[in-house]
Order: C-alpha cells, then sequence, then structure tokens
C-alpha cells in the first residue's frame, strides 16, 4: 500500500477518534460536531460516540490491508450523502433559528467529501502489484 494513502487513512483514524471523543464529552466544536450550534441531547451524543468508534476501527482496518480501502471508502461516501440529505432536509430546517446558516454544516460536509476525493484518487491511482 502506498505511504500517503496508509497515512491518509491514519489521519482518519486519528479524526475519527478526536470526533468520538468530542461527542462523548460533549465539546461541541465545528470540525467535530457537524450541527454544533443545535439542539442535542446528551444521550445521543454518547450514542454517535459509540457508533464513530466502527469508522476508526474500519480506516485502521484499511489502513493495514488494501482489500478494506474500498469498503472504508463506500462508507465515507455515504456518511456524505447523509450530511447531504440532512442539511436539506426539513428536520433541520425545523430546528434552526431563523436567519440560522447551514453553511458551518455545509462546509464540513464538503471536507469529508474532500477527504473521500482524496483517498479515492489516492486509492485509484495507487500502483498495482
Amino acid at each position: 500500500m502506498p505511504n500517503l494513502l496508509r497515512l491518509g487513512l491514519l489521519a482518519c483514524v486519528a479524526y475519527f477518534i478526536a470526533m468520538a471523543t468530542a461527542h462523548f464529552f460533549g465539546i461541541k466544536l465545528p470540525i467535530l460536531f457537524v450541527y454544533y450550534d443545535t439542539p442535542f441531547y446528551a444521550y445521543q451524543d454518547k450514542i454517535i460516540s459509540f457508533a464513530v468508534i466502527s469508522y476508526v476501527g474500519l480506516f485502521y482496518a484499511a489502513s493495514r490491508d488494501i482489500k478494506v480501502v474500498p469498503i472504508a471508502l463506500a462508507v465515507l461516501f455515504a456518511t456524505v450523502l447523509g450530511l447531504t440529505s440532512v442539511n436539506m432536509s426539513e428536520a433541520l430546517a425545523s430546528v434552526l433559528t431563523e436567519g440560522q446558516p447551514t453553511w458551518p454544516y455545509w462546509a464540513q460536509t464538503g471536507m469529508i467529501a474532500m477527504i473521500w476525493l482524496v483517498l479515492t484518487g489516492l486509492y485509484l491511482t495507487r500502483p498495482k502489484v
């Protein structure tokens, strides 16, 4: 596996560890919480933190075995689609205050999409052995 791809996957491991930690402790930082300024229940964030641990394991496994990379990329792409759906939903609009911008949510969705794009590019252009 190319070193740059492995480093990118391990960077995702670190990012998802930070995200899980932030959700577990309720540290509402925009990069670690997509919907950082919306109403929430602490128990939901605990559940999210446990679910994000699966991303940690998946991306770690992908960094160790090239055969797992397509699965990790598919999951990350599904995440982008899911966030896009939420960003455009009436459910999100219903909890925002009048005039509250959604661009921060779109920015984070875009950041995750860029991570997917870079990792996908690194995977597809890797030397085939």
